[in-house]
């Protein structure tokens, strides 16, 4: 039975359109500052930024540290969500355009189900299984659009699918630390984490950041305090008060507003063979959410609400 919309509700809600904004600006300022930085040089480069902010806020606000319950969620997602996602991303983004990438980033969602299945006994029925084969063809359609690259596009296909297979793990195992930790805990103690796995990137981004140009610095200072430390605050706190498949149903709308931001900022707009792949891959997902068809008798009973 759906229910009505709560005020925790609506604070969840919008915590999850924050993220998405500010996560789908992430494609467009890591293509932007990717002229400059390698990729495990501006992985760090955000990541510390975002840890220094963070742990500021940590500070002030008196939360001290996570419970130890919840360690085993944060060490996971702070490592191949704040680490390896980071930059398999930012090295993806650097054969594929902002809108390509966030198309395949978009069958995180379906792995979180797989894997909200496997971990969480939530079972696998038919609409799941058929929505993931929709979704890798539409990868593999977005990769083929990008064969005028060659080998160079197909690698950045593959880096962006390592990095949503890298986020859906990371969301799985989340999910259960935010029932011993608050939201600002577990995303601080991740970021910190990446940061520590990423210190072997040190002397690259001192080295290319004494020769970037101030808009590319500026560009790894606006991830790392905004998609970064307060968009994965904001995605934490969501997360805490629903599902995870329905956070990766948030996501959904990413792909569409990069798309929209970089040919505003970067004038650059997907190949329509992409623009179809995004779609059978957000089509994909749909499936995986859709709900049989129910009697009218029954369906009068609901109420429509947001989730």
């Amino acid at each position: 039975m759906v229910r009505a919309v709560g005020s925790g509700d609506r604070k969840a809600v919008a915590a999850a359109a924050v993220t998405v904004v500010l996560w789908a600006s992430a494609f467009v300022f890591i293509r932007a500052a990717g002229e400059d930085f390698s990729p495990g040089a501006l992985a760090l480069g955000r990541l510390s930024t975002g840890a220094i902010a963070l742990v500021a806020i940590l500070i002030v606000t008196g939360e001290g540290l996570p419970a130890r319950a919840a360690w085993r969620g944060i060490l996971i997602s702070g490592v191949l969500w704040f680490g390896v996602y980071m930059v398999a991303l930012n090295w993806g983004e650097q054969y594929v355009d902002a809108g390509t990438a966030a198309m395949v980033i978009s069958i995180g969602p379906v792995l979180i189900a797989v894997l909200s299945g496997l971990v969480l006994g939530e079972g696998f029925p038919a609409r799941l299984m058929v929505g993931i084969a929709v979704s890798f063809i539409g990868a593999v359609v977005v990769g083929l659009s990008n064969s005028g690259g060659g080998r160079s596009a197909i690698l950045g296909v593959v880096l962006c699918l390592v990095a949503a297979a890298t986020w859906a793990i990371s969301v799985v195992a989340q999910k259960p630390a935010l029932a011993h930790a608050s939201a600002l805990q577990v995303t601080t103690g991740g970021c910190v984490i990446g940061t520590i796995a990423c210190l072997p990137f040190t002397s690259q981004l001192v080295r290319e950041a004494a020769h970037a140009p101030v808009s590319s610095t500026l560009s790894l200072v606006y991830l790392g305090v905004f998609p970064t430390a307060l968009a994965f605050t904001a995605w934490a706190y969501a997360l805490a008060r629903t599902t995870a498949g329905k956070m990766g149903v948030t996501t959904y709308a990413v792909p569409a507003l990069v798309v929209l931001m970089a040919w505003i900022a970067l004038d650059e707009v997907p190949a329509l063979l992409a623009i179809i792949g995004g779609l059978l891959c957000l089509s994909g997902v749909a499936i995986t959410r859709s709900r049989p068809r129910r009697p009218k008798d029954a369906a009068a009973q609901d109420v429509v609400t947001a989730v």
